[in-house]
């Protein structure tokens, strides 16, 4: 152990450190050498303000009592900044386009300049923030004692917080232009951010390899029980990840590093990938020093897992080791005290201090007295109150065992501002009134359920109050509000406070109408990406004398700064000397650059008092322009109409071209059948007027005659037939039993009864490949009549000089395809197109007899059984007829047929293509 006084010295030591390192900042920035100043790595090691006391002692300790919980701390940040940047890049520049000081100074913008909203989002954050405060010094305070054994935790904390306090004043507020970045401050903050992660990676070093001998020996040595599987993404896991994503957005520090210290909205785009590498650095080491800490130091200088970053090093006599451990987590507390501290002294004086101050010098009649001065001091007060606050805090709550325990209050306290960001940034339609509500019942309910409760019963909320609820009223304890009791407190608190914000946001917003301000605001806020540059030029005429315009600067930002100001918009305006014309752009730019000294509400209403409305009031705009809107949505509804009125007509064209082409193919069908009935039939009267008016005949004669008369009958029966046949197959009407068969058995039969036919016309079948085992489903005569149809076709109706036709198969997916193919060269492609219509006969069939049915038959026969009948076209342009039914697995067959009653009438297809899948 050291002794105290060695150790306060090593303390001073390093404060003066920081002190020279502000210092030379401060001064290579005044003298215009900013190019290091201004790097994105200075930037990315700033945002690592987030890594306080809590991740470099409490994430330990974190992860000795609950195993893996302490990732979701490095987790959410991760993910906001590897895949939510692009809302970063918008809060960027917003900030940087309407000089936004503060979140509270966000939130007010937004939503119409309100001073009433501001004052709420700056409680809001001094209360959050408050406990996070408490959670540095004690910290501090106990590790101190670890290491110097001093045992009086509150003295330690208040000269802690003193000393923080001084350094904040001396570097944090000597400008009140927010805007002037503090780049001292942030290159002390990105040293510090080196010195935690270089003492935290020299410790977990320290321990796997110094102590355990290797990683392998430092996890064969965890502790059972340590590491819970089971418990990673569980409701606390996703409350802690997503409490974690809003921190690093919302709370006031993070807020002050990533949007105002930002001088570069581009280097974003190194912190999007640095900062989560950061992060996973700073975690590395956790478990095992946890491991370590479990295992070897417990007793070792205090049992308190917190502090295993401590009592792990001074366990094995490195002392040396244990003070730069120290020295880190010095750092993370007074880094992130210090710019808190800085946040939110700009808040207070910018949002409370200021608007009394306007409202105090309004009664007297006039803006008198130097505001900058008021301001400076007032925020200088400001940053002494929010660290006395914090130490009280710590007073009062007695310190608790856990860090982490206190650090989850303040995130879920700061969360309450999300939704109301949100909607700043992404919906135009959110109002003040519903950000007012959402904020305020948020903020109550988080009070009551989770900052109050953290007392113990010793501020506000007594012992009974958490027990039996207020009154005796069990529903309404603290953390068991409407019965639910029995959750983790800290998913209970988000659940009601988050959960009452949220609804109350969204339904207010949706019932109350945006002032027009608001409309103006949202509109810049939501499109800053898509217009930047254009934050309220022209957007309402304003007037003012412009010596009460520079009277005004001068008060606020100084004598020097508004005369540098004035000169350069009066050289803007093409004037060599003088004061520039009030006019709306001069008068806009005047109301920014205030609201980066006093926030955008103070500013607003200064701009106001100095300088009325114009011609047109800005509530007359907005009428004109809500008008404009009405009228370009009706035009864009009368375009739609007509838009649909043309389409509607497309439609009907091309409905009556589909009725003249039915038309025209029902006349086409008569046409075709009276035809096809009137030649059998007239031979059958001619021959029969024959038979009676003739009656010397001899018999040879008559029987041939009747012959003839029994030939045509048959021949219009079977024409008949084919024609109600194809009709009922269309219509679904037809019956049809489909069965599982094997498909070798059809096509053999169908190859066999035309074999003579093929011999007669000397055309020859090429031997398949067997099929044997193939099953598919359909209808065994049904399926044989087709495939003896398609190989008629093929032997009548090939010229070739060697003909010959040959059958193929193949698996496709699903189906089975069965290709009949003749070397005639098939149809033609124009052919294909109506080759499976009603009464269609080819050229091919040129002196064949022939309804030209029997295609479109074998089709829809086809096409009931859960198939189709198609023409395929080789590279060589000739064709083939390809068959494709539903295929059933190899052995399907042995299970029998596809039930003894075939499908109704109409559900054959689908039946066919159930079966087969």
């Amino acid at each position: 152990m050291f002794s105290p006084d060695r150790l306060l010295l090593f303390c001073l030591a390093y404060v003066v450190l920081l002190f020279a390192v502000a210092w030379i900042g401060d001064r290579r920035a005044q003298a215009g050498k900013m190019a290091w100043l201004r790097s994105p790595v200075i930037y990315t090691l700033s945002i690592s303000i987030y890594c306080t006391s809590w991740t470099f002692y409490g994430a330990v300790g974190s992860a000795a009592r609950g195993g893996l919980d302490f990732i979701t701390i490095y987790l959410g940040p991760t993910l906001v900044f590897v895949g939510w940047w692009w809302l970063l890049r918008k809060l960027v520049h917003i900030g940087r386009t309407h000089r936004i000081t503060s979140i509270a100074d966000l939130i007010s913008s937004r939503y119409g300049k309100s001073p009433a909203l501001a004052v709420v989002v700056t409680l809001i954050a001094v209360t959050a923030t408050t406990p996070y405060i408490a959670l540095q010094l004690q910290s501090v305070a106990l590790s101190y004692s670890v290491v110097a054994g001093e045992a009086d935790h509150t003295r330690t904390a208040f000269w802690v917080a003193a000393g923080m306090a001084i350094f904040t004043i001396l570097f944090g507020t000597r400008s009140i232009d927010a805007n002037e970045r503090h780049h001292g401050v942030v290159v002390a903050i990105a040293l510090e951010a080196l010195v935690k992660l270089t003492a935290l990676v020299a410790v977990g070093l320290f321990v796997v390899f110094g102590v355990m001998g290797g990683v392998g020996e430092t996890f064969a040595r965890m502790p059972e029980g340590m590491i819970r599987p089971e418990e990673v993404f569980d409701p606390r896991w996703a409350a802690l990840t997503f409490l974690s994503a809003t921190a690093i957005i919302c709370l006031p520090r993070q807020f002050q590093v990533t949007v105002v210290e930002n001088s570069d909205p581009r280097h974003l785009a190194t912190a999007s990938w640095l900062f989560p590498l950061y992060l996973f650095l700073m975690c590395l080491f956790v478990v095992p020093i946890a491991i370590v800490g479990l295992t070897d130091a417990a007793g070792e200088a205090g049992d308190n897992p917190d502090m295993f970053m401590l009592t792990v090093p001074l366990a094995a006599g490195q002392d040396e080791l244990a003070l730069l451990a120290f020295i880190g987590g010095f750092s993370s507390a007074t880094s992130m005290v210090i710019v808190a501290a800085i946040a939110l002294s700009t808040m207070v004086s910018n949002h409370i201090v200021m608007p009394l101050t306007l409202r105090f010098l309004d009664r007297a009649g006039a803006i008198s007295g130097d505001v900058r001065d008021l301001l400076l001091i007032s925020r200088r007060i400001c940053i002494g109150v929010v660290l006395g606050l914090g130490f009280l805090y710590y007073l009062i709550a007695g310190g608790s065992e856990s860090l982490a325990a206190i650090g989850l209050i303040a995130f879920a306290g700061i969360a309450q501002v999300l939704p109301s960001l949100v909607g700043a940034l992404y919906w135009r339609g959110a109002t003040r009134a519903g950000a007012m509500w959402g904020l305020v019942a948020g903020a109550a309910l988080w009070a009551y359920t989770l900052f109050l409760p953290s007392f113990g019963g010793q501020f506000l909320i007594s012992g009974a109050v958490l027990a039996e609820g207020p009154w005796g009223l069990g529903l309404l304890r603290p953390q068991a509000l409407m019965g639910l009791g029995g959750t983790d407190p800290l998913i209970h608190a988000l659940i009601w406070s988050l959960g009452v914000n949220t609804f109350l946001f969204i339904t207010i917003s949706q019932v109350t109408r945006p002032a027009p301000i608001e409309q103006v605001q949202g509109a810049l806020f939501v499109d800053v990406l898509r217009v930047p540059g254009r934050e309220g030029r022209g957007i309402v005429h304003r007037s003012a004398a412009p010596e009460d315009l520079f009277v005004l600067a001068q008060r606020i930002l100084g004598a020097e700064p508004a005369r540098q100001l004035f000169e350069e918009m009066a050289r803007e305006q093409g004037l060599a000397t003088g004061l520039p014309r009030p006019t709306d752009g001069v008068i806009a730019r005047l109301e920014r650059e205030l609201a980066g000294s006093v926030g955008a509400a103070s500013a607003h209403a200064m701009v106001t008092r100095a300088a009325g409305a114009g011609a047109i009031s800005l509530t007359e705009l907005i009428d004109i322009a809500d008008e404009t809107q009405r009228l370009l949505a009706t035009s864009l509804r009368l375009a739609d109409k007509t838009a649909e009125l043309e389409r509607t007509a497309v439609e009907l064209r091309e409905a009556n071209t589909r009725l003249r082409a039915l038309d025209a193919q029902k006349d086409d069908f008569l046409s075709h059948v009276s035809h096809e009935l009137r030649t059998p039939m007239t031979s059958i009267r001619s021959f029969s007027e024959i038979l009676l008016m003739e009656k010397d005949l001899d018999p040879a004669q008559m029987r041939h005659f009747v012959t003839i008369i029994h030939e045509e009958s048959q021949r219009l029966t079977r024409l008949l037939n084919e024609i109600l046949d194809i009709n009922r197959l269309e219509s679904g009407s037809a019956e049809m039993r489909i069965e599982i068969i094997d498909a070798e058995d059809a096509v053999s039969g169908a190859i066999e009864t035309l074999r003579p036919v093929a011999a007669g016309a000397g055309v020859v079948i090429r031997p398949h490949a067997d099929l044997r085992g193939q099953f598919v489903l359909a209808n065994a005569d049904r399926l044989r009549q087709v495939l003896i149809n398609l190989v008629s076709n093929a032997i009548k109706y090939n010229a070739a000089e060697a003909p010959e036709v040959r059958i193929e198969w193949s698996v496709q997916g699903k189906s089975l395809c069965i290709d009949v193919i003749d070397n005639g060269g098939g149809v033609s492609r124009e052919e294909a197109e109506t080759v499976f219509s009603k009464f269609f006969r080819g050229v091919r069939s040129a002196g064949h007899q022939g309804a030209g049915l029997g295609l479109p038959i074998s089709r829809a026969a086809i096409r009931r059984m859960g198939g189709d009948l198609t023409v395929v076209f080789n590279a060589d342009q000739t064709s083939f007829f390809r068959l494709r039914l539903p295929r059933v697995a190899t052995g399907a067959g042995e299970r029998g047929r596809a039930g003894e009653e075939g499908p109704g009438e109409g559900q054959d297809a689908a039946a066919a293509r159930g079966a087969a899948e």
